[in-house]
């Protein structure tokens, strides 16, 4: 078996989890799901000072197509241990976290079987406990715990069956009841009409157990049904295609709202009644409009690909903003970073749609994010006001681009900082303003008649290659920026140069 600490993919496991894509080879197999198990409840039991046999320890999964088996696999490793098992069945990643704190599961650990918007032959895992989603150097102990295990056997009769996507559900439909105070209040949604396209991923409950019994009007809502080929579109909320197919669904229906999860459910975009996408910034500009009130000064953590604009929005309503690395966790991380030193720091926001609220565990959870827009969305109406509201002193962005150039040759990222750090002196030189205290890459903004706009060029973490991404403001602003890039990389031949 191939060495599955190679599985690791930052905070999570990913890999090949069965055929259907030419050259790409199976990895993740049962085998490997069976150690893996067996290695997160010897990791378990080390921190929480537990014997195996006391821990109680919940499994779910999203829709894809080996989530069977890979259950399987891991909670035979699990019981082989004596610790007892729970199939959660077809849930969200942040209802399993969830387990590990309502009272009526409060297991020690979790497990979500899943992948995110990956192509239907991937899947993975995730963990954690009560603390939370668990760190890179954790899932690193867990599988070198792992590779040094034989893969065991144990019967499933004894794994128990729970319904807790419903009592998270009835967490999130209280969230709703308690917040909009509607004179009927268990339909505190009636009147609303609110569309959600899930992908075909495991976010149809949304509709089913949160939505509907609230008094929403959901007709319109589409690809609901679990199925792990996705074959409508692929379930993310940065994909075009999936934002177009929420977008028409919103105008064909004349919904008050549309909200697109992606195949877990821990990100999520949305569509206004006009059409207009609230992704990216603009998520990040709602969600802090939204909480403004509730904490005024507060400061919101983004990924580092966030725009000017959104800056200016997030300054204009009394908020601070906080430009951070990209990837989840380091968001989230450096948020709680923060409201530990004394700042309040209540959002940690990627332009993905990963947002974590200090409200909810600072859990990244894309069912929340959606609730909380339903509570603004209603009493907005109460107000004859619209959710666009929030946003409309938000500038309208003109054009954004992403290119990835890739490193030729061997040692890349001696390459890659060697390249970093003249670019940054070229900047300088030629007196263009370069952002201090970016903790990713080099950061330039542009304010003249000549060019408007920004770039960030910066080197990835795991791959050789640097991506950069421009945003202008006009119409020309993105060209002249990818020529400043290349004019200041002049001479770096081992990057291979993308097309405009």
């Amino acid at each position: 078996m191939a060495d599955i600490r190679k599985l690791q993919n930052g905070s999570d496991v990913r890999g090949i989890a069965c055929a259907g894509i030419a050259g790409e080879d199976i990895n993740l197999t049962e085998e490997a799901g069976n150690l893996i198990g067996g290695g997160f409840v010897r990791w378990l039991a080390n921190k929480k000072g537990k014997r195996t046999e006391e821990l109680r320890i919940g499994i779910g999964h999203d829709s894809r197509i080996t989530a069977d088996s890979l259950f399987a696999a891991a909670a035979k490793g699990i019981l082989a241990t004596g610790a007892k098992v729970y199939d959660c069945g077809l849930v969200s990643t942040p209802s399993m976290f969830m387990t590990t704190v309502f009272e009526q599961f409060a297991f020690d650990g979790s497990i979500m079987i899943t992948a995110s918007h990956l192509p239907f032959n991937r899947n993975g895992y995730k963990f954690f406990d009560r603390d939370g989603g668990l760190e890179h150097d954790d899932i690193t102990k867990i599988l070198e715990t792992a590779s040094k295990l034989t893969v065991s056997d144990a019967d499933l009769s004894s794994v128990e069956k729970v319904d807790s996507i419903s009592v998270y559900c009835e967490f999130l439909q209280e969230k709703i009841k308690k917040s909009i105070r509607a004179a009927d209040y268990d339909k505190p949604l009636a009147g609303l009409h609110v569309v959600v396209d899930t992908g075909n991923g495991a976010g149809g409950f949304f509709v089913d157990k949160v939505l509907n019994p609230l008094g929403a009007d959901t007709s319109g809502s589409q690809f609901l049904e679990p199925d792990g080929h996705f074959p409508n579109h692929i379930p993310n909320p940065e994909n075009k295609q999936a934002m177009e197919a929420i977008r028409q669904a919103v105008l064909s229906n004349q919904a008050d709202l549309g909200i697109i999860f992606d195949t877990d459910v821990d990100r999520m975009s949305a569509v206004l009644p006009n059409g207009d996408e609230v992704n990216r910034d603009a998520i990040i500009a709602m969600m802090t409009a939204i909480i403004a009130e509730d904490y005024p000064g507060g400061t919101i953590v983004t990924d580092s690909v966030t725009s000017d604009r959104l800056t200016r929005f997030i300054e204009s309503i009394g908020m601070k903003h906080h430009r951070y690395m990209r990837g989840y966790k380091n968001v989230i991380n450096e948020s709680i970073r923060l409201n530990k030193e004394g700042i309040v720091s209540p959002l940690a926001i990627e332009t993905s749609g990963h947002g974590a609220l200090s409200e909810n565990y600072f859990l990244d959870d894309g069912a929340y994010m959606a609730v909380k827009l339903l509570i603004a969305l209603a009493k907005a109406a109460k107000e004859s006001k619209t959710l666009a509201s929030f946003i409309e002193c938000l500038e309208k962005g003109f054009e954004e681009r992403e290119y990835r150039f890739k490193i030729q040759g061997d040692d890349f990222k001696a390459y890659g900082k060697e390249a970093l750090n003249t670019f940054e002196k070229r900047a300088k030189a030629k007196g263009y303003y370069v952002a201090p205290n970016a903790y990713e890459g080099i950061r330039i903004t542009f304010d003249t008649d000549e060019v408007k706009g920004w770039l960030l060029l910066r080197l990835s973490l795991h791959d050789p290659q640097m991506p950069l991404n421009i945003e202008g403001a006009r119409v020309g602003d993105c060209d002249k920026l990818f020529e400043i890039v290349l004019e200041l990389l002049d001479g770096f031949d081992r990057l291979v140069i993308p097309a405009k």
